[in-house]
This record gives structure tokens, C-alpha cells and sequence, in this order.
């Protein structure tokens, strides 16, 4: 199956893609942007911006953050921050099945021809020899 990388601008400061996307679900799993930032090999910094910046384009949070204690903070997706995720799925699903529709048979195609196993290499024949 082929496969799509979109992305989605929501406003004129802010995007969502793969990467935001990836980031939501890591802080769903595990409620922490540290760590799910750690788990993308991206910059605490960098994870921060990027949420502070969905956090600032939608009429509510994303997400929500709760100061240490005894059990330490966390970061908790709001039930926008779940739709965000659930809707880009969504899409992302759809825009797969029709660029399937669109490209597989030309991709399959290039796929058979890439797996064909090469031909014989050809000897060069001196003037005046048959084949």
C-alpha cells in the first residue's frame, strides 16, 4: 500500500502533521511531554513549542499540565487533543486508500519491473559470429 505524509494548516501560524501528531499520541501513552519528546529523539524545548503552539491555535487546550508533587507533573491530552488524533487518523486513512487507487497500479507495476531479476548479461559477439 502506498503511503501519504500530509499536512493541515489550521491557521496562519500553526500546522498539524505527522510529527504533531506523533508527539499528542507519545504524550497520551506515557503523560509526559519530556518523555515523549525523549521517545522522538526531539528537544524537551522543541516538544514545549510545539504544544504551546496548538494550545494557541484552537479555541480551547490541547492539552492540559499539572505541576509536580509528590508523583511529579504530567501532561494530560484535553478531549480536543484525542479528537485532533482521532481525526487526522481518519484522513490520513482515506488519503491512503485513494492514493492506492490512484498510484498502486502504476507502483505495483514499477514494483514487478524492480523485482524482475536481471536478465542475462548479453556477450558481444565478434564480427561474422552467430548467435
Amino acid at each position: 500500500m502506498i503511503s501519504v505524509r500530509f499536512r493541515l494548516d489550521v491557521s496562519p501560524g500553526c500546522s498539524i502533521g505527522p510529527g504533531k501528531i506523533a508527539l499528542l499520541q507519545g504524550i497520551q501513552q506515557c503523560g509526559s511531554l519530556r518523555r515523549a519528546a525523549q521517545d522522538l529523539g526531539m528537544s524537551y524545548r522543541r516538544a514545549w513549542l510545539l504544544v504551546d503552539g496548538l494550545n494557541r491555535s484552537f479555541k480551547d487546550p490541547v492539552t492540559t499540565a499539572s505541576v509536580g508533587g509528590k508523583g511529579g507533573g504530567g501532561v494530560k491530552l484535553t478531549a480536543l487533543g484525542e479528537d485532533l488524533i482521532r481525526r487526522y487518523g481518519i484522513l490520513s486513512k482515506r488519503f491512503e486508500r485513494l492514493a492506492d487507487k490512484a498510484f498502486g497500479p502504476v507502483a505495483v507495476g514499477a514494483a514487478r519491473q524492480a523485482a524482475r531479476p536481471p536478465s542475462a548479461p548479453r556477450r558481444s559477439l565478434a564480427r561474422g559470429q552467430e548467435a
